[in-house]
C-alpha cells in the first residue's frame, strides 16, 4: 500500500485560458504574434494576482491559474475579456487575438510549484469548448457565482469532455460587449485611456506628458526609462498605476531623453530636471497638487516643493535619496560595481541581446520573475538611448539636496523597502529623518521598484492612501 502522506489536496477554482487560432497566427507572422502576444501578457497576467489567484504556467499561448475564490477567478477572467475586446477593437479582424477561458471548481494535488487533477483536466476542456472571447464554466462553478455576479449566462447542458468520465454539465457567460448584445461587465474594471500632450521646456526641449484617471491631482516626477504609452502595459509599472488613477488624475511625463520626449538633448542636469517638472506642472493646468518622486524624482520633487511649497499639498518620496552615489561614501567594491555599470550603459544599453543590462536589471528588481526581467530589459531599451542613460546615471550620482531638507514645509511621507539593492535603505532614512515631521515607513522587500505580486506593493498602497487622506 503506497504511503500517501505527502500528498497534499485542497479545494481550488482552475482558470485556464488559451488563444484562439493561435498557430494560425503564427504561421503569417511570428514575430508580430509574439510581441503582440507580450503586450497582452503585460495586461493581462497582472490580474490573476489582483483577484488573488497564482499563476502556474504561463507556456506559449496559454494561462494556468489557481484561485481560492470561484468569484474571484470568475471575475478575473470576466475582466480579462472586457479589456482584451477593448485593445482587440483598434486590431485587424484577422490579427485579434481571442481567449478562450474555461473555470473549474475541484479538488487538486498540489506541490510546491505544481498542481494536479481532473479539477485541472476539466478547466482545461471547458477552455477547448468556450467561443473565441467567450468563458466556459461548471456547474459547480455555476452555482457559486450565479448569484453573486450580474451576467448573462447560458446553460448548454450536459458536455461530454475528451478523457473525463462523466459528463460536464456547461454553462457559458456570454463575450464582454463590444458594442451590441448582452454580456458582462468586469466589476473592477479600469479606464486607462490617457491624453498625451507636447510642452517646451526653457531650453526648447519637447516634454511629454499624459493625464488620466479622475479626482484630485497627482504629479509624478519624471524618472528615467519610462515610456508614456509603454509603461501602461509593462508589469513594471502598469500596475501602480492603475492603483493610482483610481482615485485621482495622474499627471506624469517623460524626462528629457526618455520615452516620448526629446531623445536627443543638449543638457542633462538636476537643474534642468527641476526645470521640466515646473514646466509640466504649469503645462497642465493644475495649481495645487500631491507630489509622487520615486526613485531620482525624491529629490527632485524636493526641490520644486522647496520652491513651490503653495502648490502641493502632500509630498511623497519612495525609493530616494538626498544624496547622490556618487556622493556618497562607498567601499572600493561598491566603486568599481558602478564604474562597470556605466560602461555597460555606453557600451551594451542599446543591443537586442540583454546581456548587457542583465547587471543593472538585477539591481533593480532582484526578486523579479524571468518574464518581468525579460520586460525591464525591453523597457531600458526602448526608452532611452546607452548615452543619454550614463548622462542620467552620472547626473543622479551628483544629486546633492540635503541643505533643502529642512526648508521642506509640506506634509511628507518617505517609504523604502527594507533591503532595496539599488537605493541603500539608509540613504531613504537619512532623507526622511532631515524634513521636518516626515512620516517614514519601511516596506518589506528588496526589489528597487515593487512588483504587484510582493508585501511591498500593498504597504506602499495602503500607507499612501491614508497619507493622501488627511
Amino acid at each position: 500500500m503506497g504511503d500517501h502522506s505527502s500528498i497534499k489536496r485542497r479545494l481550488a477554482a482552475i482558470l485556464a485560458a488559451d488563444i484562439a487560432g493561435y498557430s494560425r497566427l503564427m504561421g503569417e507572422d511570428e514575430a508580430s504574434t509574439v510581441r503582440d502576444l507580450k503586450g497582452h501578457q503585460a495586461v493581462i497576467l497582472p490580474l490573476v494576482g489582483r483577484y488573488g489567484g497564482r499563476i502556474i504556467d504561463t507556456a506559449g499561448d496559454g494561462i494556468l491559474a489557481e484561485f481560492p475564490s470561484v468569484i474571484n477567478a470568475t471575475e478575473c477572467a470576466v475582466e480579462i475579456q472586457t479589456i482584451m475586446a477593448t485593445r482587440n477593437e483598434v486590431v485587424p479582424e484577422s490579427r485579434r487575438m481571442l481567449f478562450r477561458i474555461g473555470i473549474n471548481l475541484g479538488d487538486v494535488i498540489h506541490d510546491e510549484t505544481r498542481i494536479y487533477g481532473d479539477g485541472i483536466n476539466i478547466a482545461a476542456r471547458l477552455e477547448g469548448i468556450a467561443e473565441p472571447g467567450g468563458i466556459c464554466i461548471s456547474r459547480q462553478v455555476f452555482d457559486q457565482v450565479s448569484r453573486a455576479l450580474k451576467a448573462d449566462f447560458q446553460a448548454l447542458g450536459p458536455r461530454t469532455l475528451k478523457n473525463i468520465a462523466q459528463p460536464v454539465d456547461v454553462f457559458a457567460i456570454a463575450p464582454a460587449d463590444r458594442g451590441a448584445g448582452p454580456g458582462v461587465t468586469a466589476p473592477n474594471a479600469v479606464d486607462l485611456k490617457q491624453e498625451i500632450r507636447f510642452c517646451t521646456a526653457p531650453d526648447g526641449v519637447q516634454l511629454a506628458y499624459s493625464t488620466i484617471g479622475q479626482g484630485p491631482p497627482l504629479m509624478k516626477t519624471g524618472n528615467w526609462m519610462t515610456h508614456l504609452e509603454y509603461d501602461l502595459e509593462s508589469p513594471i509599472w502598469r500596475h501602480l498605476y492603475r492603483e493610482l488613477l483610481k482615485d485621482h488624475t495622474l499627471v506624469r511625463y517623460d524626462a528629457r531623453g526618455n520615452g516620448l520626449s526629446d531623445r536627443t538633448v543638449d543638457e542633462i542636469s538636476f537643474d534642468a530636471f527641476v526645470s521640466d517638472l515646473e514646466t509640466v506642472v504649469d503645462a497642465a493646468g493644475i495649481t495645487r497638487f500631491a507630489l509622487l518622486g520615486i526613485s531620482q524624482g525624491c529629490a527632485v520633487s524636493i526641490a520644486y516643493a522647496v520652491r513651490h511649497p503653495e502648490r502641493v499639498s502632500h509630498l511623497i518620496l519612495y525609493g530616494g535619496y538626498a544624496l547622490g552615489w556618487n556622493k556618497r561614501a562607498r567601499s572600493a567594491a561598491q566603486k568599481e560595481e558602478d564604474a562597470a555599470l556605466l560602461t555597460l550603459m555606453r557600451l551594451g544599453w542599446g543591443k537586442e541581446n540583454p546581456a548587457f543590462r542583465q547587471l543593472f536589471t538585477s539591481q533593480f528588481m532582484p526578486g523579479g520573475t524571468k518574464e518581468q526581467a525579460d520586460w525591464f530589459n525591453e523597457l531600458e531599451r526602448i526608452t532611452v538611448s546607452g548615452d543619454v542613460a550614463a548622462r542620467m546615471f552620472e547626473a543622479n550620482g551628483e544629486t546633492d539636496v540635503t541643505a533643502l531638507l529642512p526648508q521642506v514645509r509640506v506634509p511628507t511621507l518617505v517609504l523604502h523597502a527594507r533591503d532595496d539593492a539599488r537605493v541603500p535603505f539608509e540613504a531613504g532614512r537619512r532623507m526622511a529623518a532631515g524634513i521636518p515631521g516626515a512620516q517614514f515607513v519601511t516596506l518589506q522587500g528588496r526589489n528597487h521598484l515593487f512588483l504587484e505580486t510582493e508585501p511591498a506593493f500593498g504597504q506602499f498602497l495602503e500607507h499612501t492612501r491614508a497619507f493622501l487622506a488627511t
